[in-house]
């Protein structure tokens, strides 16, 4: 489920990893990872045992397939205690041993057309069927906790909310001066700009709006500033890129493809304000990866976003691009409140570890052991 590395489910399960490796190093941890993949746990190869499932496993019907009909039997000839699947697309029918899943979000029941018509019918019609079989659901938020009990009917007992946490030797404050001169060298970007870091994904991520929100902020304001827009295409994509083209304000919207994790940060510190108008997040990294490195933050407060930012992000109405275009223009001519916003993104990432993720996700392990 890490998609090649370039999801929020990848960022999960490479830090859970990380964490339970150097703070729990009492559990031997089994990693099953496509072949393609190897490289991107390279951090776990002296640690961890690493079992390589072939490449033609990866596409999503035989992916699927592998789970259900060919990890029972692996669970069972390596007396595994307890199994982890880090996203619910991915849980057993069946299991020999305990099972945990973790749930993101359960967006399919929020955002109609979020995908294909086969991932909404498994999202809305099959995951309720195997949610009921899990013997534990971690759940990276309240707000998820509360859907999952609504449209998954599973009792809270079984539920347990663990939020992510940050990598804090990555995302951290920093020099922006130097930040903004490797932005340059990198991207060619050399005003002030707007950042959102989120896959191309239409609807669900609420580009087009945005991009109608700038052209409002620059017909309003006339200032330089750009909107940068980092990660990879998705479903929707095309939509996304046609409304970039019919601007007015087309040569001022930048498309930066996928940005490596380690590039983040610099992006992060350059940037003078990351602003995240998703209609649905189940936690939502980037707007606390931007207040860990000092970026004041403009947020939409839908799904759990207003849980994660805790009042530290200039607040967004995803549904009105006038809205937004009134918060960016506060954001561009009030330094006061850009300095307040950082100051409390600063106080709210400090929040989020993953060594405490690590710590309760190994605790949720050894309950379903105890409830079996």
């Amino acid at each position: 489920m890490i998609q090649r590395g370039k999801t929020g489910v990848a960022q999960y399960v490479f830090n859970l990893a990380k964490g339970i490796l150097q703070f729990e190093p009492s559990i031997k941890l089994h990693l099953l990872v496509l072949e393609e993949d190897r490289p991107l746990f390279e951090f776990a190869r002296e640690r961890a045992r690493m079992t390589i499932v072939p490449e033609h496993w990866r596409g999503p019907a035989k992916n699927i397939l592998w789970h259900q009909g060919y990890l029972p039997f692996w669970l069972k000839e390596n007396r595994i205690d307890v199994l982890h699947i880090p996203s619910y697309r991915r849980m057993l029918a069946y299991s020999p041993c305990p099972q945990v899943t973790t749930i993101h979000d359960l967006a399919p029941f929020h955002v109609q057309g979020k995908y294909d018509f086969k991932r909404m019918f498994y999202g809305r019609q099959v995951v309720p069927q195997l949610a009921r079989r899990q013997d534990r659901i971690i759940a990276v938020s309240q707000n998820t906790a509360l859907d999952i009990e609504k449209h998954l009917a599973i009792p809270s007992d079984r539920v347990t909310v663990i939020h992510n946490g940050i990598d804090r030797e990555r995302y951290s404050p920093g020099d922006a001066r130097e930040a903004k001169k490797i932005v340059q060298s990198t991207w060619g970007i050399t005003e002030p700009f707007f950042l959102y870091v989120s896959r191309l994904e239409h609807p669900g991520k609420n580009h087009a709006r945005l991009i109608r929100a700038f052209n409002g902020f620059k017909q309003r304001t006339g200032l330089n500033w750009q909107l940068v827009l980092g990660g990879s295409d998705w479903h929707g994509a095309g939509i996304i890129h046609d409304e970039a083209e019919k601007s007015p304000c087309a040569r001022d919207i930048r498309f930066l493809g996928f940005v490596p994790d380690d590039r983040l940060p610099t992006l992060y510190r350059a940037a003078s304000c990351l602003i995240y108008p998703s209609l649905f997040e189940g936690f939502g990294f980037p707007p606390l990866e931007a207040m860990a490195c000092d970026c004041p933050v403009l947020c939409s407060l839908q799904g759990s976003l207003r849980e994660v930012t805790n009042g530290a992000a200039g607040e967004l109405d995803p549904f009105d691009p006038h809205n937004m275009a009134g918060q960016m223009i506060r954001l561009a001519t009030d330094d006061f409140w850009g300095e307040e916003l950082r100051k409390a993104g600063r106080a709210n990432a400090r929040r989020y570890s993953w060594e405490e993720v690590s710590k309760l996700t190994v605790e949720a392990y050894a309950s379903t052991q105890a409830d079996r």
